[in-house]
């Protein structure tokens, strides 16, 4: 290994350590809510921020710009909470890189990523038959645009809506032995 190799070698595992730092401060966050019914919780208001979006978009141009706007800002702030939530409570196995997770925890993630990457392409398929459908109607090409928008903002969220709903709640064990190594 070069030197210059050995340096960049050096600079990610410190990058690693960090993150894994972080991690460890973010697994102490809201204790009370590490349960599997309060991450089903989340993610059905990560759901429905999400299906605020796209029936924003469906209605963009066709009805006052202020019906849009609320649509739109309300769907996308209460996604947006819900989703940051539900990574915090998810953990490290949306976000992590995978010298960090164990067995378990990279198998959840090749299992995510994979449906969340068919999940995103049968959506921008729909997204592409929408965009030809209002192609020819006025505004047609916002409107397309808007739908593809909200669209790929849905496919970003399944993994963590999959992950929010599906991983059991945690071992109480696990969090306690973690809260005692400050």
């Amino acid at each position: 290994m070069t030197e210059q190799q050995g340096r960049l070698a050096a600079y990610w595992e410190r990058q690693l350590d960090k993150l894994d730092e972080r991690e460890q401060r973010r697994a102490r966050k809201l204790p009370g809510w590490r349960t599997r019914k309060r991450r089903r919780t989340l993610t059905l208001v990560v759901a429905a921020g999400d299906a605020g979006l796209i029936v924003a978009a469906a209605v963009f141009k066709t009805t006052p710009p202020w019906v849009f706007f609320v649509l739109w800002l309300g769907a996308f702030v209460v996604g947006g909470a819900g989703f940051v939530l539900l990574r915090i409570l998810t953990g490290r196995i949306s976000g992590g890189f995978s010298r960090l997770l164990d067995e378990r925890e990279r198998e959840w993630r090749h299992r995510i990523t994979f449906i969340g990457y068919e999940v995103l392409v049968y959506l921008m398929i729909v997204a592409m038959f929408y965009a030809m459908a209002v192609a020819d109607l006025p505004e047609g090409g916002w409107r397309g645009a808007m739908m593809l928008s909200a669209l790929l903002v849905t496919g970003a969220t399944i993994p963590s809506i999959v992950l929010g709903w599906s991983l059991p709640d945690d071992d109480p064990e696990d969090f306690e032995e973690g809260m005692g190594n400050d």
